[in-house]
C-alpha cells in the first residue's frame, strides 16, 4: 500500500507545493489588480502568461527579439560566459536536441574496478609534447544531480556502449538508479568509430 501510494503522495505534494507557490506571488498582485482574491487564479495567470510568451517566442517578431536580447547577454562580461554554459547545459537535457548527448555509457575505470553511468558528449585528440596523438572521448558524469556532474575524458576503450537511449539515461539517472534494467547489454560501436 504505502509503495504504491508514495509516488502519487510526492506528486501531489509537489503540486501543491507549486501550486501555493505561484499563487502566493501572482494572487496578491491579481487581487490587486481586479479587487478579488480568488484561489488558484495567480496559477491560471501565470499558465495564461507562459502560454503567451510561448506564442510570442513562436512567430518572427519574438524569435527576433528573443535572439537580440540573447546576443546582448552574449556579449556582458563574465556572464555571457556563464549564460553560455547554462544555456548549452539546458539545452543538452532538451527533447529536440540531438547533437548534446550522443549515447548513454558505462565508463569502466578499470584503476578501481568500478562503472559508472554518463553520457557521450564528443571526442577530441590529446597531442602530447612528443608529437604523439592521442584519440579521447569526452563524458559527462552527473553526480548528485543531473544539471551537476563532471567531465570525465577517457580512452575509448573505457567506454561501453548501450542499448539504453539518452532519455533512458536521463530516468536512471533522476531515479537515482531504480529504474536501471535487470540486464544491461554492452552494444557495438559503430563501425566508423575507432576502437
Amino acid at each position: 500500500g504505502r509503495l504504491a501510494s508514495g509516488p502519487m503522495a510526492v506528486t501531489l505534494g509537489s503540486f501543491w507545493e507549486l501550486f501555493t507557490c505561484v499563487d502566493g506571488r501572482l494572487g496578491p498582485f491579481v487581487e490587486h489588480t481586479f479587487a478579488v482574491r480568488i484561489p488558484g487564479l495567480g496559477l491560471l495567470v501565470a499558465g495564461f502568461l507562459v502560454l503567451l510568451m510561448g506564442y510570442f517566442a513562436a512567430n518572427v517578431v519574438g524569435r527576433r527579439t528573443l535572439e537580440y536580447f540573447d546576443r546582448v547577454l552574449y556579449r556582458i562580461p563574465m556572464f555571457g560566459n556563464m549564460y553560455s554554459a547554462v544555456k548549452q547545459l539546458l539545452n543538452a537535457f532538451s527533447p529536440n536536441n540531438q547533437v548534446a548527448f550522443k549515447e548513454f555509457v558505462v565508463v569502466h575505470h578499470r584503476d578501481k574496478g568500478q562503472y559508472c553511468f554518463g553520457f557521450l558528449t564528443g571526442e577530441l585528440t590529446l597531442r602530447r609534447l612528443t608529437g604523439e596523438d592521442e584519440p579521447l572521448v569526452a563524458v559527462y558524469i552527473p553526480t548528485n544531480h543531473l544539471y551537476l556532474g563532471d567531465i570525465l575524458l577517457a580512452r575509448r576503450e573505457d567506454i561501453l556502449l548501450t542499448h539504453l537511449s539518452v532519455p533512458q539515461g536521463i530516468q536512471i539517472v533522476l531515479s537515482g538508479g531504480i529504474s536501471i534494467p535487470q540486464v544491461l547489454r554492452q552494444k557495438l560501436p559503430h563501425p566508423e568509430r575507432r576502437d
